[in-house]
C-alpha cells in the first residue's frame, strides 16, 4: 500500500527522501543478491559491452603507436608486453566469453519453458568471481604484473586474478549446461531445444573443458614462479604457457553461442521452420570441437613438407583441430540461407547483426587455418591477432543483434530498427577496417604483439586504417548503449511477440515476469509457438 501526502513539510520532505535513499539501498542489495537468472544475465551483459568500448580504445591507442614503428612515440619498451596482456585479455575474457555467458543466462531458461536457472546462486557467483577478477587482473598489470612483469607480487596476483577469471566462468558456465540438461519443459527433448539453447549447450561444455586447463597451468605457472622459477620460465615465459587460452582455437569456444544465434534467427525472419534441422545442430556441434584445442593446449600446422606419408599426417590433425570449426560455421550459414530461401525474409536489425558478425567469425577462422600453413609465412605476425580481432569483433557484432531479438523480452521494450541498421553496417565496417590491414600486414612480416621495430611501405598506412577500424568499433558500441539505456526505459512497449517467433520465450508478456512462466508449456515440436498459430504460406508442418 502507498501512502500520499498532500501537505509538503520538513518532515515530509525528510521521510521521502528517507524513503528514497531506503529505496535506492534496497535496489542496489537486490541487484547484488539476485538469483533471478535474467538479472545475473544482464549483469554480464552490460559490463562486458563497457569492456567492449575500453578494448577498442586500447587497441586505438597501441595503433596510434604502431603508426611509427621506427621507434616509440608515446610508450617505451617496459610497457608494451603489459599493455598488449591487457588488450588480448580484454577480448577474450572481458568481452565475448562472458558477452555470450550472459545471453546465455538471461534467456535459455525462457526458451526452455524453465521458471529458473539450475544453480542460480553459481551463476550468481560466476559472475561476481569473473567480476572480481576482471578488476583485479587488469589493477595487476597495470601496477607492472602479468606476463613479463617486473613486479614479483603483481606478477602472482595476475596469476591469481586471471583464475579467479576462469573459475567464474566455468561455474557460470556450468549453471548453463545443467540448465539446458535438466530444465527444459515437458516433450522438449534435446533435438527439439531451440537453436540458440542447443549453441548454449555446446559453448558451455566446451567452456567447462577447457578453462579448468587454464587453471590448472595457472597453478603450475604460480607455484613455479613464487618459489622455483626452474620449470615454467618465471615472469618472462607466462605468455608461453598460457598464451594458448588468448588466442585460437580457444576464442572459437567463446563463438560457438554467436553461430547459435544466427541459426535461431534464420527460420524466424523468414517465417519457416528450419530445414534440415537434424543437420543444423550438428554444424552447431561442430563449431565447439574447438574446444579440442584448449584442452590440449595446442594448435596444429601444417608445413607441408616432407613426404606424402608426412603431409596426410600432418593434414589430419590440422583439419580436426582447425577445419571442422570452419565446417560447422558453413554448415550454419548454408541452412541459413536456405531457410531464407524457402520462406519469404522480413529483414530486421538482429539479421543483419547477426549474419554479417557470423561471416566475420568466419573470416576470422580462415584467417587462422591459413596462418598455420607454413608456406603461406604468417606464423608470429600480426595476420593471427587479424584473427582473433576477427572472431571477436564478429562475435560483438552477433550479441549486438541478440539483444535487438530478446531485448524486448528482458526489458519490456524495444530499440529502434532504422538507427539499429546503422550500427550494424558501422559495426561491419569496424570489423573490417580494423582487422583486414593485419592481414596484409602479416604477408609483410609486420610481427604481432610489438609497436615497433619493423619497417616497410605501407607500414603507416596499415596501421592507420586499422587504428580507425577500432575507433569506430568504440563509435559503434557506444552509440548502441546509449540507444540502449534510452529505448529500453522510455522507447517502444514492446508486444509478447514482437518478431512472430517460434520458441516459449515469445509466450509470455514483455518484459517477462518474476518466475518466467505461470504454467508449464508441453511442448510438441522445435517449434511450439508455430504449432498454435494459423498455418502460414511456406510453413512447413
Amino acid at each position: 500500500m502507498t501512502t500520499i501526502h498532500t501537505n509538503v513539510d520538513a518532515t515530509a520532505a525528510g521521510g521521502r527522501v528517507e524513503s528514497t535513499q531506503h529505496s535506492l539501498v534496497s535496489v542496489i542489495a537486490d541487484w547484488i543478491t539476485t538469483t533471478d537468472h535474467k538479472k545475473i544475465g544482464r549483469l554480464f551483459i552490460g559490463l562486458s559491452l563497457v569492456a567492449v568500448a575500453a578494448v577498442a580504445v586500447l587497441a586505438g591507442f597501441l595503433g596510434v603507436e604502431r603508426m611509427s614503428a621506427s621507434s616509440y612515440s608515446v610508450l617505451n619498451g617496459d610497457s608494451v608486453v603489459q599493455l598488449f596482456a591487457a588488450y588480448q585479455f580484454g577480448l577474450v575474457y572481458a568481452v565475448v566469453a562472458p558477452l555470450f555467458i550472459g545471453l546465455a543466462i538471461a534467456v535459455v531458461p525462457l526458451q526452455l519453458g524453465s521458471r529458473s536457472l539450475s544453480y542460480p546462486r553459481l551463476a550468481a557467483f560466476g559472475f561476481w568471481a569473473w567480476a572480481s577478477g576482471l578488476i583485479v587482473t587488469l589493477v595487476a598489470i597495470g601496477t607492472n604484473g602479468g606476463p613479463a612483469g617486473g613486479n614479483s607480487n603483481m606478477v602472482d596476483l595476475y596469476l591469481l586474478a586471471l583464475g579467479l577469471v576462469a573459475v567464474g566462468l566455468s561455474a557460470a558456465s556450468a549453471s548453463i549446461a545443467v540448465t539446458v540438461l535438466t530444465s527444459r519443459a515437458p516433450g522438449m527433448s534435446l533435438l527439439r531445444v531451440p537453436m540458440f539453447s542447443w549453441s548454449a549447450l555446446m559453448g558451455a561444455m566446451a567452456t567447462v573443458l577447457t578453462l579448468p586447463v587454464l587453471t590448472g597451468t595457472l597453478v603450475y605457472v604460480y607455484v613455479d614462479h613464487t618459489y622455483g622459477r626452474l620449470a615454467f620460465g618465471g615472469n618472462t615465459d607466462i605468455a608461453k604457457w598460457i598464451g594458448w587460452s588468448f588466442t585460437q582455437p580457444q576464442t572459437f569456444v567463446f563463438a560457438v553461442m554467436a553461430v547459435g544465434v544466427l541459426a535461431e534467427l534464420a527460420p524466424i525472419v523468414a517465417g519457416v521452420r528450419q530445414p534440415l534441422r537434424p543437420i543444423m545442430l550438428i554444424g552447431i556441434t561442430l563449431v565447439s570441437t574447438a574446444a579440442l584445442g584448449g584442452a590440449t593446449q595446442s594448435t596444429h600446422a601444417l608445413t607441408w613438407t616432407g613426404t606424402v606419408s608426412d603431409k596426410v599426417q600432418e593434414l589430419i590433425p590440422f583439419a580436426l583441430f582447425n577445419l571442422l570449426p570452419i565446417l560447422g560455421v558453413l554448415i550454419v550459414l548454408a541452412l541459413g540461407a536456405l531457410a531464407a530461401k524457402t520462406g519469404r525474409v522480413k529483414p530486421t536489425a538482429s539479421i543483419a547483426f547477426a549474419f554479417f558478425g557470423t561471416g566475420m567469425v568466419l573470416v576470422g577462422m580462415l584467417v587462422h587455418a591459413l596462418s598455420l600453413i607454413g608456406p603461406a609465412h604468417l606464423a608470429g605476425t600480426v595476420a593471427q591477432e587479424s584473427s582473433t580481432l576477427y572472431v571477436v569483433y564478429g562475435a560483438v557484432m552477433v550479441a549486438l543483434g541478440a539483444l535487438v531479438h530478446w531485448g524486448p523480452k528482458l526489458w519490456g521494450r524495444r530499440l529502434p530498427e532504422k538507427e539499429m541498421f546503422g550500427l550494424a553496417a558501422l559495426s561491419l565496417l569496424a570489423t573490417v577496417l580494423s582487422s583486414l590491414p593485419y592481414v596484409v600486414a602479416g604477408f609483410l612480416d609486420q610481427p604481432s604483439n610489438v609497436v615497433a621495430g619493423w619497417s616497410y611501405d605501407a607500414s603507416a598506412l596499415l596501421n592507420t586504417v586499422s587504428t580507425i577500424g577500432h575507433l569506430l568499433m568504440f563509435v559503434a558500441v557506444f552509440g548502441f548503449l546509449g540507444l540502449a539505456l534510452k529505448h529500453f526505459s522510455t522507447g517502444t512497449l514492446a508486444s509478447d511477440d514482437p518478431w512472430d517467433a517460434h520458441s516459449l520465450e515469445w509466450s509470455i508478456p514483455s518484459p517477462a515476469p518474476a518466475g518466467n512462466f505461470s504454467d508449464i508449456a508441453i511442448v510438441g515440436s522445435a517449434e511450439p509457438l508455430l504449432d498454435i498459430k494459423p498455418v502460414r504460406q511456406g510453413v512447413s508442418a
